[in-house]
């Protein structure tokens, strides 16, 4: 007897059965998608002509940033050009750069070890290389008090180049570090090399002598005005002063041509419209790219936007809620948001949960986020980890922004232009480019975009964040 009528059927079997049946089918899925919070978040401004210019009161002073420090293997140099970052050193022509640039040494400090202590005489211009200092002095009440961290590309000790004076601040390794120096010796020389570059040390000494009684505390034109009631006083005569040649920020762009064969689009539309998906697939991964480029393009991204005065680094490498105070410190007028990565909140978490001070939550947007002093924490894969954007298990260091937001607070907007031909978002266009001999149909896909940062204090960032800390806990 064959083993078929051994297994007798009784009924028609399900897998016969599922031929007849229609199956339900999901739409297309992408794990590159993410929430974009920072798209829903920002306010976003109108520009005409596709450009979008930032006026400001007149700028007499600004902060160049950190110098750039070449590493050759275990080898650091510092090229010409960046000394001119240095203030002190920004009026010194080509070919004493030059000269300046390789008479740095290097010297190595050990985590803890101490670089300058205060009070006492320096006679070095200090440039780190590579790793983190801290400079703090001693309070009324003999206490420590911390004046800033700094990192690589930071610079301390200029003025002891022109005269050998007590140092103001103890400065001290909190990591192992490599310290470019250039002793007062080989400046002197130098000096005495070229006579006129004393004059024209002292011609930048009282140029910025004359932009201190011009300026106010930001570096902008001062308005002169009189305050109080008694006498009969002269009044100050003013005027408003303007930056002659404000930035203006052109919409950047993120276009693509999508290819789809027409027997595609003709027969094979149910139950799910092939062309539908293909184009909203593609519109998400392009709005994912323009998130990116919010933030890490090297022309207007928020990562390099941040003036030089509002980075800040973490003392200890993790973010701690005294870090995160500090960023609101700089940021007080109307902060709207942090954005970090979900690597760093869980690393501020952490550091939260080790002080027993939990940050409380709020539901915005139909969804729960993490605050800090009532400031929501904004996740956001963008602002990458070592390169990386996925959430994966490693360690590394990234940074955390803090940021106020809209045009009327002078804070940071987006940049669009509504009313493009054939829009089917806002900014985002849609163009039929014909089908080829190959029956493919192509199609332009087209998005406007840009942001701006309208001043300097709209915008925070805590650099070097490291995300990879755990604290040991006592288990029972």
């Amino acid at each position: 007897m064959s083993s078929d009528l051994m297994n007798y059927q009784e009924s028609l079997s399900t897998q016969v059965a599922r031929n007849l049946a229609t199956t339900t089918k999901s739409l297309p899925m992408m794990e590159e998608i993410t929430p974009r919070w920072i798209l829903q978040f920002l306010p976003w401004v109108q520009v005409n002509s596709g450009t979008y210019r930032a006026n400001r009161i007149k700028v007499l002073f600004k902060e160049e940033g950190k110098v750039h420090v070449t590493k050759n293997t275990d080898q650091f140099s510092v090229a010409a050009d960046q000394l001119r970052k240095i203030p002190l050193l920004s009026n010194i022509s080509n070919e004493e750069m030059d000269q300046l640039a390789n008479k740095f040494i290097l010297e190595q400090y050990e985590r803890h070890q101490e670089i300058i202590h205060e009070g006492t005489a320096s006679t070095k211009l200090f440039i780190i290389a590579n790793g983190t200092v801290e400079a703090t002095t001693v309070g009324d009440r003999g206490q420590k008090l911390q004046l800033a961290i700094l990192s690589t590309g930071d610079f301390f000790g200029e003025f002891a180049l022109l005269d050998t004076k007590p140092c103001t601040a103890t400065i001290t390794a909190l990591s192992n570090c490599s310290v470019l120096t250039l002793e007062q010796a080989e400046f002197e020389a130098l000096v005495r090399q070229k006579p006129e570059l004393s004059k024209r040390l002292e011609d930048n000494a009282q140029l910025k002598a004359e932009w201190n009684s011009k300026v106010n505390e930001h570096g902008e034109h001062k308005i002169s005005i009189q305050a109080g009631h008694k006498g009969e006083c002269i009044l100050p005569e003013t005027f408003v002063d303007y930056i002659e040649e404000p930035r203006e920020y052109p919409l950047s762009i993120i276009q693509t041509v999508l290819k789809i064969h027409t027997r595609v689009t003709d027969l094979y539309n149910d139950p799910i419209d092939q062309l539908k998906e293909q184009v909203r697939l593609t519109v998400e991964a392009m709005k994912e790219q323009q998130e990116w480029e919010l933030i890490n393009n090297k022309d207007f991204g928020l990562l390099h936007s941040v003036a030089p005065s509002m980075r800040l680094q973490p003392r200890y490498g993790p973010p701690t809620p005294d870090d995160m105070d500090e960023l609101l410190s700089r940021v007080w007028k109307k902060p709207a948001l942090f954005l970090a990565h979900p690597k760093a909140i869980a690393a501020f978490g952490r550091e939260c949960t080790k002080r027993g001070v939990p940050p409380a939550t709020v539901t915005l947007h139909g969804s729960p986020f993490m605050t800090w002093r009532g400031v929501p924490i904004v996740p956001c894969n963008k602002l990458m980890v070592n390169g990386k954007a996925k959430s994966g298990c490693y360690v590394g260091t990234t940074s955390i922004l803090l940021m106020r937001l809209g045009e009327q607070e002078q804070g940071v907007v987006g940049l669009h232009q509504l009313g493009i031909p054939d829009e089917i978002l806002p900014s985002l266009s849609l163009r039929t480019m014909g089908i080829d001999n190959k029956a493919l149909t192509s199609y332009l896909l087209t998005l406007y975009f840009s942001t701006a940062v309208l001043t300097d204090e709209a915008l925070a960032s805590l650099d070097n964040v490291e995300v990879g800390f755990y604290h040991n806990y006592a288990t029972y």
